[in-house]
């Protein structure tokens, strides 16, 4: 989380935008308090505006880095980030774009909540920047299933996409020399497949966009 450069705002647009992060997550909570300036030390109870924006007379852009670098910490900090439970089941969220791909390690507290593990992330290959979306996206789910196999292997996960690449993996007759070399490496895995909206897979799409070196 640490290298993510600063966020970019968009001037055809009032809601803040991280580059490579969709708007679902600037407007989720806590995501979005955090944003805005809600959060203990970045406000000026004089003003109401954050204390940046002050001294700076730029209380946008510093009020937005300040933000940026507070919600990294956040996110890479307890009690955000947990210690896994290995009685407890694994969610291991997948996604990949045009630059990366990306997986998120989470498990669900005693509230239902989910609260993530792990982050991984890696740039593509020159040749993988080439493959189709539906083979970045297996790609992820495979690249991802091993980078964590260390908690996956031997144990029933569920696997969340906002896509259906296993779809064509599950099937008898493959036109895709790469679907089928992936559906042989998945195979000593059990997992449970679940379909969720992109909105709800922003963690996994946010490091497919956002990829660090392996």
């Amino acid at each position: 989380m640490e290298p993510f450069v600063e966020p970019q705002l968009l001037k055809s647009s009032l809601t803040p935008y991280f580059t490579g992060v969709t708007d679902a997550v600037c407007m989720k909570n806590p995501l979005y308090d955090v944003i805005v300036g809600n959060i203990p030390g970045t406000t000026d109870p004089s003003t109401s505006q954050p204390a940046s924006a002050v001294q700076t007379r730029s209380p946008v852009k510093a009020a937005r880095n300040q933000a940026f670098q507070e919600l990294k910490k956040r996110i890479s900090s307890l009690p955000i980030l947990r210690l896994p439970d290995v009685s407890q089941p694994f969610i291991l969220q997948t996604d990949a774009s045009h630059l990366g791909v990306g997986a998120v390690l989470l498990q669900e507290d005693t509230a239902g909540e989910k609260r993530p593990i792990a982050f991984a992330s890696r740039n593509l290959l020159p040749r993988e920047s080439r493959y189709s979306a539906i083979e970045r996206e297996c790609l992820a789910i495979t690249w991802g299933v091993k980078k964590f196999q260390e908690y996956l292997y031997g144990t029933e996960f569920i696997l969340e996409t906002d896509h259906q690449p296993l779809q064509y993996l599950r099937q008898a007759k493959f036109q895709n020399g790469r679907l089928m070399r992936w559906a042989f490496a998945l195979q000593p895995y059990r997992f449970l497949l679940r379909a969720i909206r992109s909105r709800d897979n922003v963690g996994a799409d946010c490091l497919s966009r956002n990829p660090l070196e392996d």
